[in-house]
């Protein structure tokens, strides 16, 4: 290896390594034919290599005669521009018509809007133009009844209808305009019960039921700010007796926490509605009060424990314990789904009350007592007539 001489690539070499004679013609058969023709020649004078194969002597290799190049004829170039026009034409997204791409919109809007498609998008539209715009109306409270309608309500309904299966009774009592107050039991560990509530009422009445909630539910960053937009204020007997004297439907849930925190074992059984204070505002204003016996919601988050100390350190009444949470972590706040009973009650009337009836306790803590117990044997006849928790 060390005596190996190196011949530089490109070189003609020595005799054995390329010496240079000319291929043999089944050797020139393999090699590619040139682009541009050859050149006619004349029959009567033959090359210098053919006479020397005729001869049989060998002869020096000859290189070919390059051509010289023309330029370009307009026969030459149309294949190639041809070729191009083609290949734009035939782009995936340029081969689509108009008409096929308006044939798939209108198609894709009827699946999503129904055979009504073009005037549920119109409406759409101008709803996108009204929000962004801020052309819509929000109250003094913050409810804003367009969004509720649009996103709270269709949110809501399939879980009412088909988690629930919720079933109500009694919806005539509830009146048809001018102010009431539908007064509740609350349970559930978590206050889906209002919301279910606030849900059915729209649907069979029409109107929008203005929930007074808890000071916590106004403390909470994102929380608070959904429920000004959905309806609810703080409940407070100034708020409330102003939007009864504005002819609306007041929902108040007396039991507060202790109605939705309570122990499991302790189901339906009311907790102490309080002092009152929504009796009073219905003396005040002259309103009717429409009692309201829930039963389903109680089974939803069974509460088997809480964690009290953890509860004082969050600021929270109580962090409740369920048998699936926090066993199964985020899967444990799913709401088992029990089925729903609602009944709405007679109202009982305040208008024949003299005024300044709310200022006498005795008469408040009895018309109290009067709507506490008619809910109570309302949840117990509710309990009689349910087959079973799930069905």
């Amino acid at each position: 290896m060390g005596d190996a001489e190196i011949i530089p690539i490109g070189t003609r070499g020595k005799p054995g390594r390329g010496t240079g004679t000319a291929p043999s013609s089944a050797a020139r058969g393999l090699a590619p034919k040139p682009r541009t023709p050859a050149r006619k020649t004349s029959a009567s004078a033959p090359t210098p290599a053919d006479a020397a194969s005729s001869a049989g002597a060998a002869v020096p290799p000859v290189d070919p005669p390059v051509a010289p190049s023309a330029p370009a004829t307009s026969d030459d170039a149309a294949p190639a521009a041809t070729s191009a026009t083609t290949t734009r034409e035939l782009h995936p997204l340029r081969a689509i018509p108009t008409s096929a791409w308006l044939s798939a919109f209108q198609h894709a809007a009827l699946e999503v809007f129904g055979e009504q498609w073009e005037p549920r998008l119109a409406q759409f539209l101008a709803f996108l133009r009204r929000r962004i715009t801020g052309d819509y109306v929000v109250d003094e409270y913050g409810f804003d009844a367009e969004i509720t309608q649009r996103f709270f309500m269709a949110a809501l309904r399939p879980i009412a209808q088909q988690w629930f299966r919720i079933e109500v009774r009694g919806i005539d009592n509830i009146p048809t305009e001018g102010g009431a107050l539908v007064v509740s039991n609350h349970s559930g560990t978590v206050p889906v019960d209002g919301l279910m509530t606030m849900v059915s009422v729209h649907d069979l009445t029409g109107r929008h039921l203005r929930a007074l909630g808890a000071d916590l539910v106004f403390r909470m960053p994102i929380i608070s700010s959904m429920a000004r937009k959905g309806g609810a204020t703080l409940a407070c007997n100034e708020d409330a007796e102003r939007m009864l004297r504005q002819g609306e439907l007041v929902g108040v849930w007396p039991e507060g926490f202790k109605g939705i925190g309570k122990p499991y074992s302790q189901r339906y059984k009311l907790q102490r509605f309080g002092r009152g204070g929504f009796v009073s505002a219905a003396l005040r204003t002259g309103v009717p009060i429409v009692p309201l016996a829930v039963v389903g919601a109680e089974e939803i988050y069974p509460l088997v424990g809480n964690i009290p100390a953890l509860a004082r350190l969050l600021g929270v009444p109580y962090i409740p314990i369920t048998p699936l949470f926090p066993l199964l972590g985020p899967l444990g706040l799913i709401p088992l789904p029990s089925k729903w009973l609602l009944e709405f009650g007679e109202p009982i009337r305040t208008d024949d009350y003299e005024a300044g009836a709310a200022e006498d306790p005795m008469l408040v803590f009895d018309v109290t007592d009067q709507v506490r117990e008619t809910i109570q044997q309302t949840l117990y006849s509710l309990l009689m007539q349910r087959e079973s928790v799930f069905r």
